[in-house]
């Protein structure tokens, strides 16, 4: 079970380290994107963002809703919460 939550919390941390995915984040801190937009923004391709976006989804930072054929992506306030306590947690000195 403990090694669960490690793999859990390791996917958070995946989350923030690719420079695509990076962007990404910033592109959302704006509010919700289809992926449409995001793929103009970043100027790579579809594969490469669905790639990127289930990174994101997984980690839980990232939420995504269907419309028609695109999906819509937001920051997750639960998950940006859980990453911001998980990091501290983890760099905060216990004494």
């Amino acid at each position: 079970m403990l090694d669960n939550i490690y793999k859990e919390n390791a996917k958070v941390f995946k989350a923030f380290s690719d420079e695509n995915r990076l962007m990404i984040l910033e592109l959302l801190r704006n509010g919700e994107k289809c992926a449409c937009v995001i793929l103009e923004d970043l100027n790579i391709v579809q594969s490469t963002l669905s790639y990127h976006m289930e990174i994101l989804c997984e980690s839980g930072i990232v939420c995504g809703r269907k419309e028609g054929k695109w999906t819509h992506y937001s920051l997750s306030e639960k998950g940006c919460k859980y990453a911001k306590n998980l990091l501290t947690d983890l760099t905060t000195v216990s004494n």
